[in-house]
């Protein structure tokens, strides 16, 4: 040791000099423009285009002489979104998985006329009825999901073949309208406690319940990293095809719910109320509205409620404009391909950001 001192430091160059200046600018810029489309929350601008749309649509009612923001309109837009929005929360958890689920529509008219026959018009036979109709959607959903994930059949073909199916069994032993519901069970599709109809509570409860299984339990952590990748989420030790059946199963139970909820609207069971109300397809485009990627891992169940209030809001708008079905029809499709439009390009940014 010879008591040497450590070398001076030397004057580093400082932020004043102009290159690190322009850098530094556009380097802001950039992360500004990138920002734009890598960091605007999906489920954000559904909420503000549902906003767009009410306004939008409450300035040409009134230039047409009518009144859009009335009691009556609030309540049928939330009696409209109950039945969809149930189901559009259980085809969230499926294509959050990476799947869907195309056998909706005819299970919830199978679940119709399930609980109709079995209540009978008696209010003993709710909750059989109830049970068996939970029972009989939670076979169908283990039959998509074990089919997806054994026999190693797409989503789409194995729940269209079971589309089919319930659609065979249906057509076989209906003809119209079965069963009855009791008035004690007719309450659930009518009853409000004040502006808000018993039925929107219900589809709240089924999304809050949803919301909390995936933000808040280790099923929800893994229906991401499934639906993320599923390669790497085996590698963790993700049971990845358990977690793909579960989600069936619940999607499927989401159906059956909707069923029972539209048979204590029509006080019977119908073989078309699923079909005639699009919900196959129509909760997968809420779901696409709402942000949720269909190749999984990204969305909630938050976007999904604002893309069922803005189909629903489109519909109140279309109505009472008197809209003819083929141009409420184009229009949906245009918002939806949107929708896609606007979801694909923020997540090309993203990836080159």
């Amino acid at each position: 040791m010879n008591g040497q001192s450590p070398s001076p430091v030397r004057p580093v160059a400082t932020s004043t000099t102009p290159e690190p200046v322009r850098s530094s600018v556009g380097a802001r810029h950039g992360g500004l423009r990138r920002g734009f489309f890598t960091e605007v929350n999906p489920t954000r601008i559904v909420y503000l285009a549902l906003i767009a749309v009410t306004v939008i649509g409450w300035g040409l009612v009134a230039a047409d002489g009518g009144n859009f923001l009335t009691l009556e309109t609030v309540v049928g837009i939330q009696q409209r979104s109950a039945a969809l929005g149930i189901v559009a929360v259980g085809q969230t958890l499926a294509i959050l998985v990476g799947s869907l689920d195309l056998s909706v529509a005819y299970l919830i008219s199978l679940g119709s006329l399930v609980a109709a026959e079995i209540m009978a018009g008696h209010d003993g036979g709710v909750v059989p009825a109830i049970l068996a109709v939970l029972g009989v959607s939670a076979l169908v959903g283990l039959v998509n999901g074990l089919v997806i994930t054994r026999l190693q059949v797409h989503a789409f073909i194995a729940t269209l073949g079971t589309a089919l199916i319930l659609k065979g069994v249906i057509d076989h032993r209906y003809d119209g309208p079965a069963g009855s519901v009791p008035e004690s069970f007719q309450r659930l599709g009518y009853d409000r406690l004040g502006p808000v109809p018993v039925s929107a509570l219900l589809w709240v409860a089924v999304a809050v319940t949803a919301w909390f299984l995936l933000r808040r339990t280790p099923l929800g952590y893994r229906i991401y990293a499934v639906g993320g990748d599923a390669d790497v989420a085996r590698l963790s030790g993700v049971r990845t095809s358990r977690v793909v059946v579960l989600t069936h199963v619940l999607c499927s139970l989401c159906a059956g719910v909707a069923g029972l909820l539209l048979a204590s609207r029509l006080g019977a069971g119908a073989p078309t109320v699923g079909t005639d109300g699009g919900y196959d397809l129509e909760s997968i485009a809420a779901v696409v509205l709402g942000g949720t990627a269909l190749t999984g891992g990204k969305g909630g169940v938050a976007g999904t409620v604002g893309g069922v209030l803005l189909l629903a809001v489109l519909d109140s708008v279309f109505n009472q404009l008197e809209v003819n079905s083929f141009f409420k029809d184009v229009v949906r499709g245009v918002v939806i391909v949107a929708a896609v439009a606007v979801y694909a390009r923020r997540g090309r940014k993203g990836r080159t950001a």
